[in-house]
């Protein structure tokens, strides 16, 4: 059994089309053409904006013709994360799929379900002629995951819709009506190396096996970062033992929490039992404080190992200015990272955080790259500020980028209230109406078609942006059944 014998049975096979294209964000050229040619072969009328984003329109079924024209909007480009002991090329290798009980997995992959089942969902209402529906618009975005870039892009007056219902929402029974805004830091720094120094020798800091997952909607549980725990361990054993940093790089995107972080670094000869016991202690006490939350974390302490039958070269081998190497280091431990304030206005709700994404010390370049997120602007430009004090104490640059604002709720929003009475009427309950500590597309898009009556939804996944990734079979069923009944009960314009 594959993915392709699952319920509903239209969503999952053009799901499993979609885990054939390779997406990741910046490369979304494959699965733009996968749409355009979908849509011919539907006979639906699509095309691509200036900036990539594709656009389909599908006319309203024989009675409908006066409804409100709705647009059905999700983003085509996926998170690349992968396990480090996977191969897999994410610009040309397909997603393997696997069924896991009630949930819909990758093997060692992001899955793509962020936001390929949201597409799917779009598009399985486009091609069903016994729907019942209004006027229908698709609009699909690139680079959702690294800039919102196709968002930002996207100029008035290519769409004819009054409501947008945003698929990229990943609790099935939960409406969102707001989301927080996000703001990009990159750091930077150069620094002197020296020679490899007599006496000493050569090992390797690993820590991996974190949980990782979205820097948005995973952060308020708390898991371990690598960078900040490799940071934790790299500070103690620096200034207790004078160990020298040769390299250090840990996290491979902006929105995803931290799985791996690896560095090296020279031991003088005499002091390697001490070291190594210095690091086992870290290593407990790491492992002890995130037992529940990241249950596979290892900390790995070893000889270097060059490649099998390779020299290494000499100046791989040459090290930080050791003043250099502590305020880098100190500067990583100093940074803000995870949850920063809970929400006043929404109770449970993250209002602002950081994630500490990326770091680098590599060849005389450090660099550190972070993705804030708050509900608030000037929170977020209040944590902005700190960052920059932080970077600038330790003689680094500091640039923003990327910002945007979060999409405020509209408690009068009429689409909401037929969204509540549909899914009362299918399921006997409200679903609960939320805000989203996660960047959509919906704030941005309004600043183009200001009109837009919006709300965001999805069937459940779990650990986004993480190999962990998986789809709840059952929610794609329900998020269907309720979609489909919402476009149904649309009203008149």
């Amino acid at each position: 059994m594959d993915i392709r014998d699952l319920q509903p049975s239209s969503v999952w096979n053009i799901f499993y089309g979609i885990t054939r294209c390779p997406r990741p964000s910046k490369h979304e050229e494959v699965i733009r053409k996968h749409l355009l040619d979908w849509a011919a072969e539907h006979s639906l009328e699509a095309f691509c904006d200036e900036t990539g984003n594709v656009i389909v329109k599908v006319p309203a079924t024989p009675g409908y013709e006066n409804r409100k024209t709705v647009v059905l909007q999700g983003h085509m480009d996926m998170v690349p994360q992968k396990n480090a002991d996977k191969v897999h090329d994410f610009l040309t290798d397909p997603i393997e799929t696997r069924i896991d009980g009630d949930w819909v997995r990758a093997n060692g992959t992001t899955l793509g379900a962020d936001n390929g089942l949201g597409l799917a969902l779009a598009m399985a209402v486009a091609a069903d002629g016994n729907l019942k529906h209004g006027p229908i618009e698709i609009l699909i975005t690139y680079d959702e995951e690294t800039g919102m870039t196709g968002a930002k892009a996207l100029k008035g007056g290519l769409l004819k819709g009054d409501i947008l219902i945003n698929l990229d929402s990943e609790t099935e029974g939960e409406l969102y009506v707001g989301c927080a805004g996000g703001l990009d830091a990159s750091v930077s720094a150069r620094y002197r190396r020296l020679n490899e120094p007599a006496g000493h020798e050569c090992w390797s800091l690993t820590v991996k096996g974190c949980q990782g997952g979205h820097s948005g909607m995973d952060i308020i549980l708390c898991r371990a970062n690598a960078n900040r725990q490799i940071a934790r361990i790299l500070d103690r054993i620096i200034d207790k033992h004078d160990v020298k940093l040769i390299d250090l790089e840990g996290g491979t995107l902006r929105n995803a929490i931290p799985r791996e972080a690896f560095a090296t670094v020279y031991v003088p000869a005499g002091k390697t039992a001490a070291v190594l016991k210095t690091v086992s202690a870290i290593a407990a006490e790491i492992k002890s404080e995130y037992a529940a939350t990241d249950p596979g974390l290892q900390v790995i302490f070893e000889p270097y190992k060059c490649e099998e039958g390779a020299c290494c070269d000499p100046d791989e081998c040459r090290y930080v200015q050791p003043q250099a190497a502590k305020r880098f280091i100190k500067a990583i431990l100093a940074c803000p990272d995870g949850v920063e304030r809970m929400s006043d206005a929404m109770p449970g709700m993250v209002e602002t955080s950081n994630n500490l994404a990326m770091v680098k010390i590599y060849k005389g370049e450090f660099s550190v790259n972070c993705l804030m997120r708050s509900s608030v602007d000037s929170a977020k430009e209040a944590l902005a500020q700190r960052m920059k004090a932080v970077f600038e104490l330790a003689g680094c640059r500091i640039r923003f980028s990327g910002g945007y604002s979060g999409w405020a709720p509209n408690p009068d929003s009429a689409i909401l209230r037929v969204m509540k009475e549909t899914y009362c009427k299918l399921y006997g309950k409200e679903p609960k109406v939320m805000a989203i500590h996660a960047g959509l597309e919906c704030g941005i898009l309004s600043g183009a078609y200001p009109h837009w009556d919006m709300v965001s939804m999805g069937p459940t996944l779990l650990s986004p942006h993480s190999p962990d990734e998986r789809a709840n079979i059952p929610s794609v069923q329900k998020a269907w059944d309720f979609l489909t009944a919402v476009l149904e009960a649309i009203p008149e314009k």
